[in-house]
């Protein structure tokens, strides 16, 4: 059983909701446009705020999805944490769309919801405010990947969630190594900005 929910849940990050959003309202490949990656910000940023959020919501939906359904079916930490990698793994790298996909924030995010609601809830907000503050999406979630491992100790979560939170935030990092790189030369686009619907690369 174990098993067979951490591939149900891989597949389920394989929906790669950007993509298939973009495709609808535009007709476009989103994985060739803006930065290539088909999370909340390029989507903002080739089809608006709007589509945006509606990306983020999904993307959010899955990985809380996925650690709801482990946790009610086998409750057990570590095949919770399986199962968050597999819908993690699977949105990064969808079977479905070539393995290219987002970055990980946002379902990771409902991750942390499903395992860590009152530390996801205050880190969300801390993330709110510093893309309100300083409009940078990709500080704003590399900022609560930090953040959510300190979570754990605070309110006493089980230990095996603190190397998952340790884990997961190496891995944001390293998603976001092009978006670092582009905020030190000043190029980093800010939430609300567009680029033009023509192919780019990444």
């Amino acid at each position: 059983m174990s098993v067979i929910l951490v591939i149900f849940s891989y597949l389920l990050g394989s929906v790669s909701f950007g993509y298939l959003i973009a495709k609808r309202v535009k007709n476009v490949d989103i994985r060739k446009m803006g930065s290539g990656n088909t999370g909340a910000t390029n989507i903002s940023r080739v089809l608006g705020i709007k589509y945006a959020l509606i990306v983020f919501a999904l993307d959010l939906g899955k990985g809380l999805l996925a650690v709801l359904l482990a946790k009610w079916l086998l409750p057990s930490p570590w095949v919770t944490i399986f199962c968050a990698y597999g819908v993690l793994l699977g949105h990064n790298w969808p079977l479905y769309f070539s393995f290219k996909g987002g970055r990980g924030a946002a379902t990771a995010l409902g991750i942390f919801f499903g395992i860590m609601p009152i530390a996801a809830l205050i880190v969300f907000g801390i993330i709110i405010v510093i893309i309100l503050v300083a409009r940078y999406v990709s500080v704003a979630s590399i900022t609560g990947a930090i953040l959510m491992p300190f979570c754990v100790p605070l309110f006493d979560y089980p230990r095996e969630y603190l190397i998952f939170g340790l884990s997961i935030t190496v891995l944001i990092i390293w998603r976001h190594i092009p978006n670092i790189k582009r905020l030190l030369r000043g190029k980093e686009l800010k939430i609300g900005e567009k680029v033009d619907i023509a192919p780019k690369g990444r």
